[in-house]
């Protein structure tokens, strides 16, 4: 199939997580044996940081102007067979409507951001999709699922509301056999609502066992935070350091944004990159995180200090390794890029099928 997808980036990491979800997914889906011609907006910041210029598993489109968007690629969008518009698109609603009414095959939504798209729904503001395009789409492509897709259908009229997680590169993330350099480690930027749990969960423990290391990756902290002496702080990590980062800790931590936990059913790519490593992993509760992996054999619920300090207490290093193992093989099996571009596909085909009735 010819698939014509406009997102936020594909070329530049660089202060977003859309670029390294797109390349995982159109990488599979070429493998797939499908045509791919991805369109961004040429905008100085991408511009001046592009990791990945030229990628070589679709054709790439940049556009300075809706009004060039829509000149230069009306007959690629016309002539697909499935045209996806990524939330944070700039003039996001302008071009779904275009997408829509120029395109003969397939459109979809694809919402990296589902929980803080449905916040902006609700408080009218309406930077990238507004409730009519919802339904107008023909499949909705949620980085959320469980009740939200009842929610998207039902509240908002989308016809086709579909789970479509984040994934792993298996190629990029697997184990390896380094020093466990720390006990814990968290990787993620600050962010106000995350951070009295990473305290809680990591600081807290890491003052309980000073003769144990700890370390937080990630930029923006407060440089008046109080760390326990034992917690090393890296301000930067780049992507391609995060495998030896996760290998090198005996747990990782897994923190989730209040509005993730809110929606529930909203896994992070850092939970499938920690787990690809085989790396166990200590993560606060959220509604649907026990359809993802299962507790206390595939991953570990800590709500507190205590809960933490029990887990370093009781856990053997044989269970340690096979909750890692365990959590692994899960991700192997259901979280890869493969494995998206397959449940999208199916998607795409249900809905073939379904109009040819």
């Amino acid at each position: 199939m010819k698939f014509v997808i406009i997102g936020l980036s594909v070329t530049s990491s660089w202060g977003n997580g859309h670029a390294t979800t797109y390349r995982a997914l159109l990488k599979e889906l070429k493998a797939l044996g499908h045509d791919i011609l991805f369109l961004e907006k040429d905008v100085p910041y991408y511009a001046n940081n592009r990791d990945l210029p030229k990628p070589d598993f679709c054709k790439l489109g940049l556009y300075k102007t809706n009004e060039e968007l829509k000149e230069e690629y009306k007959d690629a969008v016309a002539n697909a067979d499935v045209v996806i518009v990524g939330s944070y698109v700039q003039q996001g609603v302008e071009v779904g409507n275009w997408a829509i009414s120029t395109a003969k095959g397939i459109t979809a939504f694809y919402d990296i951001d589902t929980p803080v798209t449905l916040a902006k729904l609700e408080q009218k503001d309406f930077e990238y999709l507004d409730p009519e395009l919802i339904s107008k789409y023909d499949m909705y492509l949620s980085f959320s699922g469980g009740s939200i897709l009842n929610h998207l259908e039902d509240h908002y009229g989308s016809p086709n509301a579909k789970a479509l997680y984040c994934s792993v590169d298996p190629e990029l993330y697997y184990p390896e056999d380094l020093e466990n350099k720390w006990q814990m480690g968290y990787l993620g930027t600050y962010s106000p609502d995350r951070q009295p749990t990473v305290s809680e969960l990591l600081n807290k423990p890491a003052a309980q066992f000073p003769q144990k290391n700890f370390v937080v990756a990630g930029p923006n902290y407060p440089e008046d935070f109080k760390w326990s002496p034992n917690v090393q702080r890296i301000d930067h990590l780049p992507p391609a350091q995060h495998r030896e980062f996760y290998n090198s800790q005996k747990y990782t931590l897994n923190v989730t944004r209040e509005d993730m936990i809110r929606a529930g059913y909203s896994p992070s790519v850092r939970l499938f990159e920690a787990a690809a490593c085989g790396v166990p992993i200590i993560s606060d509760f959220w509604n649907g995180i026990d359809s993802i992996f299962k507790i206390n054999t595939e991953i570990v619920i800590a709500g507190s200090a205590a809960d933490v300090k029990q887990c370093f207490e009781s856990i053997g290093e044989d269970e340690r390794r096979q909750i890692g193992e365990n959590a692994r093989k899960k991700v192997l099996q259901h979280h890869t890029a493969k494995a998206r571009a397959k449940e999208l596909e199916t998607y795409v085909t249900e809905i073939l099928e379904t109009s040819k009735i």
